[in-house]
């Protein structure tokens, strides 16, 4: 039996998930709500990765969990297979996906938009604030990554680039 979740509730689970700890529980501390978005994402990852490898063998190397999480992990998350992958041979890959589901709905508050003036130099851009709100959105599924490659005994450590939207990259170091 096929159990599926519809796309539109991810996406405001989601969007809650993040302004609630970024909003209401750590308001004033960022770097918490981050470490704690991840950390869910971390949970949940490792449960999924448990799900879709049930009944597979273990992986022989790295490369092949890799891989599982580029074709077959991706695809049941996100319909969609990785766009991308390039390593250097050396414990670090870049998982890319040219039209992020996550980031392809999202748009910016238009009411945060005020441009500061010239005299208040400290005062954070709207297109600054924008791309914090976007980066807490990646804390999550970077969160997923380390969960599912920690579950099928890889230890990483996961982050995201944002540079062209809608498209993201996933740097994916593994420790040593």
């Amino acid at each position: 039996m096929v159990r599926e979740v519809s796309e539109s509730c991810v996406d405001s689970l989601m969007t809650e998930m993040v302004a609630c700890y970024c909003n209401r529980f750590y308001a004033n501390k960022p770097e918490l709500a981050a470490r704690r978005i991840e950390a869910i994402g971390y949970q949940v990852g490792q449960q999924l990765s448990e799900r879709y490898t049930m009944e597979r063998p273990r992986f022989g190397d790295h490369l092949e969990a890799i891989k599982f999480i580029c074709k077959d992990f991706w695809s049941e998350v996100f319909k969609k297979q990785i766009d991308n992958l390039k390593t250097n041979h050396r414990g670090t890959f870049v998982l890319q996906d040219n039209k992020f589901p996550w980031l392809a709905r999202m748009s910016v508050d238009p009411s945060t938009d005020n441009v500061s003036s010239v005299e208040d130099y400290s005062a954070p851009t709207a297109e600054s604030k924008a791309a914090q709100a976007m980066s807490m959105h990646l804390y999550f599924p970077c969160g997923i990554i380390r969960g599912a490659l920690s579950n099928l005994g890889i230890p990483c450590a996961v982050s995201a680039d944002i540079s062209s939207l809608p498209a993201c990259s996933f740097v994916v170091r593994i420790k040593a």
